[in-house]
């Protein structure tokens, strides 16, 4: 459910030239902007945004790969603001800048920063097993999984409901989905590895963490997540969508590619199945604004930010490659530009999200891209120039 944008991922689409996932063959044809290439060939420390180079990754939009994309580059460097591409293709009018869109799994990073707000308010301890808060709903064959294993997906719970084609999902976009059953359900399996031996990415542990956070608090998950960052932040065109289909206010139309040539519009696309993991709706000023105040220390306080910022280690890799591990609680890390970028990528059809920045906050990287592949096994290219243009080139440790 998440559209990953691994060290692996991104510097085998920059050396071998990849465009696009298995989707229809005109994506094919979309290459990475050539001046966000140019961009990649130095390291980005110390310098502005090249202006140019994200100019240039914005160019000749709607085309096979992308509709719009709204980007909002800034940081004690510099800042750089930038829109293209089309509301919708039926009027062709201009991409609404300010417009919202599905964010999908950067919801995360607000789930754990709430589980980490109440760790330091002494009513979550991270390293304690969720069994402790959910007895009735964890069964004893997952009694040792920790909270803080949930956050960085070392739980070894396996997933649920990921399989079916696109035109499976697409029939049952408007169903709506439990998590209660969602967890019961993965939790009577066998899980797929001894927790905090492996990292496995995927939904669940953040649909267990929002049952906690609810269990804990008495209360909602978003109403937790609303009082807790967005009031306090004035993050007034973020909001959690619940059983609502459609995107309330002003929002560019996502399209997906279903086979050959067959581009529909998905705007409308219930995400009661992602929930905690998934189902935010936000815009890039609203989650530039987020990205500032998670990193300078304003959300979650103290040593538990570190959470945020620390990999399980070196023992830990990843569950069914043997990769390293590169995920931590609700963030994940790559080298770029010489310098590490901490983040987290979002993916609901029709819509790619990143929210990215470097621990300093020097430079920060936010950006929606109505993405026609949006669950593709590569990164999107117009998503993956502006990351390039913003950054620089992935590079090695």
């Amino acid at each position: 459910m998440n559209v990953r944008m691994s060290r692996t991922a991104v510097a085998a689409a920059l050396v071998l030239g990849i465009a696009a996932g298995p989707a229809a063959p005109a994506l094919a044809a979309s290459g990475a902007p050539s001046a966000a290439g140019g961009a990649a060939q130095r390291a980005v420390t110390g310098q502005a945004p090249d202006a140019g180079a994200l100019r240039s990754a914005l160019a000749g939009l709607p085309r096979d790969d992308a509709t719009a994309a709204l980007v909002r580059v800034s940081g004690t460097e510099g800042s750089w603001r930038g829109s293209a591409g089309v509301h919708d293709l039926a009027s062709g009018r201009p991409a609404d800048p300010g417009g919202r869109f599905r964010a999908g799994s950067v919801t995360k990073v607000f789930t754990a920063a709430v589980v980490l707000q109440l760790a330091g308010e002494g009513r979550i301890g991270l390293d304690a097993p969720v069994r402790r808060y959910l007895p009735d709903l964890i069964p004893a064959a997952y009694g040792t999984v920790t909270v803080r294993q949930l956050l960085d997906h070392t739980s070894g719970i396996p997933s649920v409901g990921d399989g079916g084609t696109l035109e499976d999902w697409y029939a049952h976009r408007f169903d709506r989905h439990d998590p209660v059953r969602t967890v019961r359900e993965a939790t009577s399996r066998e899980p797929d590895f001894a927790p905090g031996t492996q990292q496995h990415y995927d939904n669940i542990g953040y649909t267990v963490a929002g049952l906690l956070i609810e269990r804990v608090t008495g209360t909602a998950y978003a109403a937790q997540v609303s009082r807790r960052i967005l009031e306090p932040l004035r993050l007034r065109d973020t909001y959690f969508p619940g059983a609502d289909p459609a995107i309330r206010g002003p929002h560019n139309h996502g399209y997906q590619i279903f086979g050959a040539g067959d581009l529909r519009d998905v705007t409308v696309w219930g995400a009661t199945e992602a929930w905690a993991a998934g189902d935010l709706i936000s815009t890039t000023a609203d989650l530039e604004r987020f990205t500032r105040a998670l990193f300078g220390g304003r959300v979650v306080r103290g040593p538990l930010l570190e959470a945020m910022f620390t990999l399980p280690g070196d023992a830990v890799r990843e569950y069914g490659t043997g990769k390293p591990a590169a995920y931590s609680a609700g963030l994940s890390v790559m080298r770029l530009g010489g310098r590490d970028v901490w983040g987290k990528t979002g993916g609901r059809w029709g819509y790619n999200t990143v929210v990215a920045a470097t621990r300093d906050l020097s430079r920060t990287l936010v950006y929606s891209v109505n993405s026609t592949d949006a669950k593709g096994e590569e990164m999107n290219p117009t998503a993956l120039g502006i990351v390039v243009a913003a950054f620089g080139a992935p590079s090695a440790g």
